[in-house]
């Protein structure tokens, strides 16, 4: 069997479905009990426009590896996201101007991807999806010669070589093997995989719908008016319960109540939690009557009218068509970041464009380029302000030709924000780089959450809904309280002179207040505490010292 165009489309398309189809189950497998943009939404999300876009295509090897290749880089979502369109852009390079490839050529994209992708990760971690990778185009440029036309033998011969590299990640990296798990990651490559073989069986893999909604076709966002939707506001929250309602079936009367708040209603109630969705015109009413029933956990209410205005804007803006804004003047910034507060401070300190993401919502390539070209600046500096979004800001920063691109490896918003008081309008771009990233490295970033399941995390037991304290973005405290958290961080900081206290979606400002003094009593009255109300979700606090 030789792979031709319309073979490769419908592989990469049960390929997406596997993967879309068990990205919850990939999520399960994050040791990092901290709630995050999960490795399995964000390897979804960065192959769903292949779902969407390549059904449609007619055309040799070589131009649909090339489209897939495209669709990934810029739909790539963290860092899972960036390795995967990198292993497809190693294979677009293998296909260029193939009508059709054999299972050496297969064989030898794979080992161009894996190439790509090891060399776009500073310090590659063994143990992990670029393991998995590796080890399986290794074995299939080895045996490859041994299938030839048989394209279908050689990726099940790949596909069982990954499942057994996956297998053996818990003894390569320490992590796993305390969690007794395997890499989400590689586990996601072992999906595709196995969606690939799948389709050449003759099974291909179909998406999985749920409630009736199909994601074959894109939405037309300026079908309908605004000012159709009758219930404007998403509401969503969970609340802990009460020791009266702990249990199930003794929160039916909030259940009724929630079903004739709106329309689009889903009540879950658990053992010990409630967790309510529902659209409505008060969202207000809604959660103060989650409330008589215990404490509200999270909380995200989104207005729909306002996301329907720009979605329908932004329709008619494809990302081919985004031209880039001319310079009109030396220096930009761009910057990551989520919450109300958060957002005016980098606007407060000469961010031209915002791109919205943190945790729990990775921003994509696209969205990154989008946000680049949009600046208007000869040199432009890029804050990912976390980890798992900065190799999506390196990739958008090499689409950009027209400008001069640097991306600081900036890991949190107190680096980001301590970066960009370092800044020098006068300075030449190399001073201000090098003034930027030592300013990074001077500030201590403390952060407080909660576990979002329950996990053993360097030799810790964790309990889902325990409090986390986090310095330098590593669990450091593990606390039945907010409060007892709080003191612990501030009893870790030393030779401190200022503290930013940032509070977060669903936090008061009594509480914040509250919590600012056990910081005045743990680092002295010559500490300045500043205390500003974030609004970041997830996070309850995040804590810059100096």
């Amino acid at each position: 069997m030789i792979l031709n165009g319309l073979m490769f489309r419908d592989i990469v398309i049960s390929a997406a479905n596997a993967l879309d189809n068990e990205k919850d189950a990939i999520n399960r497998l994050n040791v990092f009990p901290v709630p995050d943009g999960d490795t399995g939404v964000n390897m979804s999300l960065t192959m769903a426009a292949v779902r969407s876009d390549l059904p449609r295509f007619q055309g040799t090897v070589g131009e649909c590896a090339d489209k897939v290749a495209n669709m990934l880089l810029r739909g790539a979502r963290g860092n899972s996201g960036v390795i995967l369109s990198l292993f497809f852009r190693g294979l677009s390079k293998e296909f260029k101007g193939q009508a059709e490839v054999d299972a050496p050529q297969i064989a030898r994209a794979f080992k161009r991807g894996v190439d790509a992708a090891y060399k776009a990760v500073m310090k590659p971690t063994e143990g992990t999806i670029l393991t998995v990778m590796r080890v399986c185009a290794e074995q299939a440029v080895e045996h490859a010669d041994a299938y030839q036309g048989d394209v279908e033998g050689l990726l099940a011969f790949a596909l069982t070589v990954a499942e057994g590299t996956l297998e053996k990640t818990p003894d390569m990296l320490p992590v796993l093997k305390q969690a007794n798990l395997v890499d989400a990651g590689g586990r996601g490559f072992v999906v595709i995989l196995s969606g690939m073989v799948s389709a050449l069986q003759g099974q291909p893999v179909e998406a999985v719908q749920s409630n009736g909604i199909q994601t074959a076709e894109q939405a037309d966002f300026g079908a309908f008016q605004t000012e159709d939707i009758v219930y404007p506001y998403c509401t969503e929250c969970i609340v802990t319960k009460e020791r009266t309602y702990i249990g199930e079936g003794k929160t039916e009367a909030l259940h009724q109540f929630v079903l004739g708040a709106g329309d689009s209603a889903v009540f879950v109630d658990d053992t010990e939690i409630v967790k309510i969705h529902v659209h409505t015109s008060d969202p207000g009413r809604v959660l103060s009557e989650a409330l008589k029933y215990g404490s509200l956990l999270t909380v995200k209410v989104e207005n729909m009218r306002e996301q329907h205005t720009t979605l329908a804007s932004e329709a008619e803006l494809q990302p081919e068509s985004l031209e880039s804004r001319s310079p009109e003047k030396k220096y930009g910034f761009v910057s990551v970041a989520n919450g109300d507060g958060i957002c005016a401070v980098f606007r407060d300190l000469g961010a031209d464009e915002l791109v919205i993401g943190g945790q729990t919502m990775n921003p994509s390539t696209e969205d990154m380029l989008r946000a680049i070209r949009m600046t208007p600046a000869e040199n432009v500096i890029v804050l990912p302000n976390n980890s798992n979004i900065y190799l999506v800001a390196k990739q958008a920063a090499e689409l950009v030709e027209d400008k001069h691109v640097e991306v600081l490896r900036s890991v949190s918003v107190p680096q980001g924000i301590n970066a960009m008081l370092a800044f020098n309008p006068d300075a030449d771009p190399a001073e201000n780089v090098m003034n930027m990233r030592e300013a990074m490295t001077a500030v201590s970033s403390l952060s407080m959450t909660f576990a979002a399941h329950d996990s053993t995390f360097d030799g810790k037991e964790i309990r889902q809904g325990q409090i986390l304290g986090l310095v330098e973005n590593k669990v450091t405290h593990i606390t039945d309280t907010r409060e007892e958290c709080m003191r612990r961080l501030a009893e870790g900081l030393h030779e401190t002179s200022f503290v930013t206290l940032f509070y977060g979606e669903g936090i008061s400002e009594d509480e914040a207040n509250h919590f600012s003094e056990i910081l005045r009593d743990v680092l002295g009255s010559d500490t300045e505490i500043m205390v500003i109300n974030g609004g970041q979700p997830v996070y309850y606090y995040v804590i810059s010292a100096e």
